[in-house]
């Protein structure tokens, strides 16, 4: 626990120099863009994900849609739980923020205080939790938030908030609070998910509305005379 909590002249404390030093030479509008990135437009942007997820899986089988969204209801319910194993984590390791420890930083990202620990970075385990889940449900978009996971982590360091080894154990924590317990929960979502797709209301949510198609002519069958042949 030492090493985490007092740093040191290693490779962890050399990165966040070096990523960190990035924002001392940047102009100031960077350095703003950096914050707002990774406060408010990778949180959003994974949201998007998520719903242009949720709308294709409901034009997907009934079978294939019930699971994806059972993959898409899990993804927020194990990010949740992240932050929550997070916060006894945290108090556990108590590891100072970098900006107790190191002089020279520059700090763009505030904290609470002294109580406020740094590892494990809880934006980091949140986004890549949502990625992951959001993984499960569709590879494609699934490794584009994976890549959007990583880019929050790179914004948490060259903020100043976190050590990259903060961030590593932030991506390994959402990463196992989802795939772990993932089996279960999957059992668990499907069938409640399916019950609902039955609903005539709420399955709306689960598949689109479909649009009856037209019933073939069975050209085997003998078809009543019209009353033009009755006629003749």
């Amino acid at each position: 626990m030492a090493g985490l909590t007092n740093g040191g002249p290693n490779v962890d404390v050399s990165l966040l120099y070096d990523i960190n030093g990035l924002a001392r030479h940047a102009p100031a509008a960077v350095d703003r863009a950096v914050a707002l990135v990774g406060s408010y437009g990778i949180p959003l942007a994974l949201v998007l994900l998520f719903l242009w997820c949720w709308h294709g899986t409901r034009r997907q089988d009934d079978a294939t849609a019930a699971e994806s969204f059972a993959a898409l209801v899990w993804a927020p319910l194990a990010a949740a739980l992240a932050l929550l194993v997070n916060v006894p984590l945290r108090a556990f390791v108590a590891r100072p923020r970098p900006s107790v420890a190191h002089s020279g930083l520059d700090v763009l990202a505030p904290y609470s205080g002294p109580g406020d620990f740094s590892f494990v970075s809880g934006h980091a385990g949140l986004a890549m939790a949502l990625g992951v889940g959001l993984f499960i449900a569709d590879r494609r978009l699934g490794l584009i938030g994976i890549g959007l996971a990583l880019a929050e982590g790179l914004c948490r360091v060259y903020l100043g908030a976190h050590y990259p080894t903060d961030v590593i154990g932030g991506f390994a924590l959402g990463t196992a609070v989802v795939l772990l317990p993932a089996p279960l929960a999957m059992a668990l979502l499907t069938p409640v998910v399916r019950a609902v797709a039955r609903s005539p209301r709420a399955g709306r949510l689960v598949r689109a509305k479909r649009c009856a198609l037209p019933r073939p002519v069975d050209l085997a069958q003998p078809q009543a005379p019209h009353e033009s042949d009755l006629a003749a």
